[in-house]
């Protein structure tokens, strides 16, 4: 597939790729030329110099034999007219992203609609989600619902004292027969992501992501070595528009929210428009005022600035304080391994809910796609289609390859463990953990 990536800022970037690790022909299209000149030693991609809007750069970039083009310049107008554009030229699939407002609600509905597009994303609420997410299972460093929210995906990393330290897959299995209600899908070990058999063992320090129905979270997250309360006490620093939708969310649910903002202008807007928070005015850097603000007593601590490196340096603060949990929004990946080894217990970033949206249109009949920042595995939703190799066939004749395995499914909204003598049948919606060379494949036996 030819995709063309209008904005080749963190997450145009990313998204390209991502895509052109999974042999897609990319091509990125940005105005900045010294931004380009530094991905074009980073990147499998075309760069090309000039506006999205502009139909001699979407030239140069391929458009006419583009399948879909994905606007993610941190200008909404630009992403609208580029959609516009590639619709005009013929191109079949277009996503783009929008932040304002403004724009995403019902009164701009009729200039959504000119755009043409067949998805809108928004990062920064998709980055506030996601942190949300995780207020059901403190310690875990990601969580997804899939199918409904029928089943779940939370990923950890296991602490020494974890239940599942030091078994087997095969011995965790036979102590939760006859019927699991969760599966181990997904072990990062050593920089190495591994589809597990039977025989692995699992190890303190391992990254762990397990597939399991919506009702056995609280084992999930006892077996994990979890085993905290959700937050009532959470303070945001940085008070930019991911945050905003953060505290609104959270307020709702009761939590007492803090907001450190350093903008004086902004600080007293989001004070005005979030009644039932406290916005304080200062720097998140600064550990006279966190402290003066008692950081120590919060249960989750979240930095989400622009600024990486302010975000790493408050949250190993607060965790130096006391505060439980903290959580660093990273916008230079580069930077994770760094961010774990140094203590932050969670690093997120608005790229992943880009790239699975845009993963989504990629694969094509793929009802959703989870990616993360830990390992290159995706989790996908399929349905199974009437006589695909997989209607009416046990899941261990299905010749999955390796680095594919069927975690879960849901029939008739009943979620169900995939286990070898497992018989899918049509309709059934299958959620599969693969590398993303196996995925095409997982797709061609279930499509």
């Amino acid at each position: 597939m030819h995709v063309v990536v209008v904005g080749a800022g963190e997450v145009g970037s990313y998204v390209a790729d991502r895509l052109s690790r999974e042999e897609h022909d990319v091509a990125l299209v940005d105005l900045d030329a010294r931004k380009l000149q530094r991905l074009e030693g980073e990147l499998d991609v075309l760069i090309v110099a000039g506006s999205g809007t502009h139909p001699t750069t979407l030239a140069k970039a391929g458009i006419e034999h583009t399948e879909l083009l994905v606007a993610v310049t941190a200008n909404d107008e630009v992403n609208l007219i580029s959609s516009m554009l590639a619709k005009s030229l013929g191109v079949p699939q277009t996503i783009v992203r929008i932040e304002a407002a403004d724009l995403r609600s019902n009164s701009a509905a009729d200039v959504r609609s000119a755009s043409g597009a067949d998805l809108f994303i928004d990062p920064d609420a998709e980055a506030a989600q996601e942190i949300l997410e995780l207020f059901d299972f403190p310690g875990a460093d990601e969580v997804a619902h899939m199918v409904n929210d029928e089943v779940l995906v939370i990923g950890a990393r296991l602490p020494t004292d974890a239940p599942l330290v030091d078994r087997t897959l095969g011995e965790i299995g036979t102590e939760f027969e006859p019927d699991w209600d969760f599966m181990v899908a997904a072990i990062g070990r050593d920089n190495e992501t591994i589809i597990p058999r039977r025989d692995h063992r699992l190890r303190s320090g391992d990254h762990v992501r397990i597939v399991a129905k919506r009702t056995a979270g609280k084992l999930v997250g006892e077996l994990l070595g979890l085993g905290r309360s959700a937050p009532k006490r959470v303070m945001l620093l940085g008070g930019g528009r991911t945050a905003q939708i953060l505290a609104e969310s959270l307020t709702i649910r009761g939590v007492h929210v803090v907001i450190v903002e350093r903008d004086p202008a902004r600080a007293r807007e989001l004070a005005e428009q979030l009644e039932n928070c406290l916005v304080l005015e200062g720097d998140i850097t600064d550990d006279g005022l966190l402290e003066e603000a008692d950081i120590a007593r919060f249960e989750m601590v979240v930095a989400l600035t622009g600024e990486d490196d302010a975000n790493i340096l408050a949250c190993l603060y607060a965790k130096a304080r006391g505060a439980q949990e903290t959580v660093a929004v990273l916008h230079r990946l580069a930077l994770l391994p760094l961010v774990e080894g140094a203590g932050v217990d969670v690093a997120l970033s608005p790229r992943t809910a880009t790239a699975n949206g845009v993963l989504r249109f990629v694969r094509g009949g793929v009802a959703a796609v989870a990616t993360f920042l830990h390992g290159d595995a995706e989790i996908l939703e399929l349905e199974v289609a009437e006589h695909s190799p997989a209607d009416g066939a046990l899941i261990n004749e299905l010749g999955l390859p390796k680095d594919a395995l069927i975690a879960a499914f849901v029939r008739d909204g009943n979620a169900q463990i995939g286990r070898a003598k497992s018989r899918l049948r049509a309709h059934d919606h299958v959620v599969v953990v693969a590398m993303p060379g196996a995925v095409d494949e997982v797709h061609g036996v279930l499509g």
